[in-house]
């Protein structure tokens, strides 16, 4: 098994029951396809760089995966024709980092820290 970072964008107004149905969606797609989501970050609403589909904004998804090539291939055909999905990106690596939350909010971490 392979580990895997994954990030999908979905469009600026999508709603939160949207966004939960959109990670439910790509969560059973992974795990009947043998794979394991072994973390998941919403990183929330984020400015693009650049527009993309006429958007300036996107939510951010963001799941960490230790599965299969076979898992990726499926996952990605069936993000391909999600209309709700700007984005995606899968990025294979040797190591997950699942401690480290990188868009936590930095009151989040002072009021973790004093704890």
């Amino acid at each position: 098994m392979n580990f895997y970072e994954h990030t999908l964008i979905t469009r600026q107004d999508t709603s939160p029951s949207q966004i939960k149905q959109i990670q439910d969606k790509y969560t059973k797609i992974i795990e009947d396809n043998d794979g394991n989501i072994l973390k998941f970050e919403s990183w929330g609403l984020m400015h693009l760089s650049y527009l993309i589909k006429k958007n300036k904004k996107g939510n951010y998804l963001h799941f960490k995966i230790e599965g299969s090539g076979k898992t990726i291939k499926e996952l990605e055909k069936n993000e391909k024709i999600d209309k709700n999905l700007l984005r995606f990106l899968t990025v294979k690596v040797k190591k997950l980092d699942l401690e480290t939350d990188y868009f936590k909010k930095n009151e989040e971490i002072l009021k973790n820290k004093k704890l």
